[in-house]
C-alpha cells in the first residue's frame, strides 16, 4: 500500500465501459493522492499458467476493466482534471496475445497466439521473449479517463475526447495528463496497465500486466480543454534508443494502408533474420516497435515508418 496516499481503491471497485450514472467508488478533494489497484485487460481471465487455448475462452464482456470511478469534489463541465502520474507498482506477470479479428494485421494473422511474460517487478530489467529477445520495460496505464457527457453505457474500446483507451506509452511515471471534464465530479477511472508497449500497439495487445498505480488528482478550473493533453518530464525513448533502430516504411495515399505495409515489412524482416515465427515477430513488434508518420505533406503519397529497437536483440 501507499504510505503517503489519501485513499486506496481496491480492484474490486472496477467497471466495464463508461457510464456517467455509475456510483462513485470514492469522493475525494482536489489534490488527493490515490493508489488504484488495476486489473489486467483480460480482467484476470489470463493467468501465468494460461495457454493459447484460453484465448478462445475469453469473455469479451469482461475485457478492459477500469478501477473507479472517482468523484472529484468541485469538478464541473468545462474544467480539466489534472492527473499527475506518481508511480507504478508492477506485478511481475504479463501476457501478449494475437486475438483473431483484432489488431492492425488481423487479416494476415487469423490464428490465436499467446506469450506469457515473467519480469522482475523491482528492477524492471528487460523481459525475455523467446530465447534471444529482451524487451525494455516502461509501465503505464493504457486506459485512463473521465466519464463522457452522453447518457448510457459506452464501450471502453475506442478512445474518447475525455480520454479512455488511449494506449499512449508515454503516460508513464512523471507525466502530467490533463483530461476534459464533462460531468459533475469528473468520474475518473484508470486501468489496462501495461509493462511495455510500442507506439501503435500493432497486434492489439501490449505486455498486459496487472499493477497498482499512484495518481494525484487535481483541478484546473474553466480550462475549456477539447481533448486530452499531457506533459512529459523528459525524453521518452531512452529505454529503447541505445543501439539504434531497424526501420521499414509504407508509402502511398492512405495512412492506414501505409501503416499496415510498414508493419508487415518489419514482421518479415524480424521473422527472417531471427528465425522466429511471423506471429511472434508481430507480437514482439507490438510491445516495443513504434509507428510514426514521417511525412504527410508531399501529396498524393504519405510515408509511414516503423521503428524497431535494435537493443532487443543486441
Amino acid at each position: 500500500m501507499c504510505n503517503n496516499c489519501d485513499y486506496t481503491i481496491h480492484g474490486r471497485h472496477h467497471h466495464f465501459g463508461w457510464d456517467n450514472s455509475f456510483v462513485p467508488a470514492e469522493r475525494v478533494a482536489p489534490g488527493s493522492i490515490i493508489e488504484f489497484q488495476c486489473l489486467d485487460s483480460s480482467g484476470g481471465q489470463l493467468q501465468p499458467g494460461s495457454t493459447v487455448a484460453d484465448i478462445a475462452k475469453l469473455d469479451f464482456g469482461q475485457i478492459n476493466p477500469v478501477t473507479g470511478p472517482i468523484f472529484v469534489e468541485g469538478a464541473e463541465p468545462g474544467d480539466a482534471l489534472k492527473v499527475t502520474i506518481e508511480m507504478f507498482k508492477p506485478s511481475g506477470f504479463g501476457w501478449t496475445a494475437n486475438i483473431p479479428g483484432f489488431g492492425l494485421l488481423a487479416d494476415d494473422f487469423q490464428e490465436p497466439a499467446l506469450n506469457i511474460w515473467k519480469y522482475d517487478a523491482a528492477s524492471l530489467e528487460p523481459a525475455l521473449f523467446g530465447k534471444n529477445a529482451r524487451v525494455p520495460l516502461k509501465p503505464f496505464a493504457g486506459t485512463i479517463g473521465n466519464a463522457p457527457a452522453e447518457m448510457g453505457h459506452h464501450s471502453v474500446v475506442p478512445p474518447r475526447r475525455v480520454g479512455g483507451n488511449l494506449d499512449i506509452r508515454d503516460l508513464a511515471a512523471g507525466t502530467t495528463l490533463y483530461l476534459p471534464v464533462e460531468v459533475a465530479g469528473a468520474l475518473f477511472s484508470v486501468g489496462d496497465t501495461h509493462a511495455a508497449q510500442g507506439d501503435g500497439e500493432v497486434c492489439g495487445t501490449a505486455i498486459e500486466s496487472p499493477m497498482n498505480v499512484v495518481l494525484k488528482l487535481d483541478l484546473v478550473k474553466d480550462a475549456r480543454l477539447k481533448t486530452p493533453r499531457f506533459t512529459t518530464p523528459g525524453p521518452v525513448t531512452r529505454h529503447l534508443d541505445a543501439k539504434g533502430y531497424e526501420v521499414t516504411t509504407g508509402i502511398g495515399p492512405d495512412l492506414m494502408a501505409g501503416a499496415k505495409e510498414a508493419v508487415a515489412q518489419m514482421v518479415d524482416l524480424l521473422a527472417g533474420r531471427y528465425q522466429i515465427d511471423p506471429v511472434e515477430a508481430y507480437m514482439l513488434a507490438s510491445v516495443c516497435g513504434d509507428l510514426r508518420i514521417s511525412e504527410i505533406v508531399d501529396m498524393p503519397n504519405w510515408v509511414v515508418s516503423f521503428y524497431f529497437p535494435r537493443c532487443v536483440f543486441e
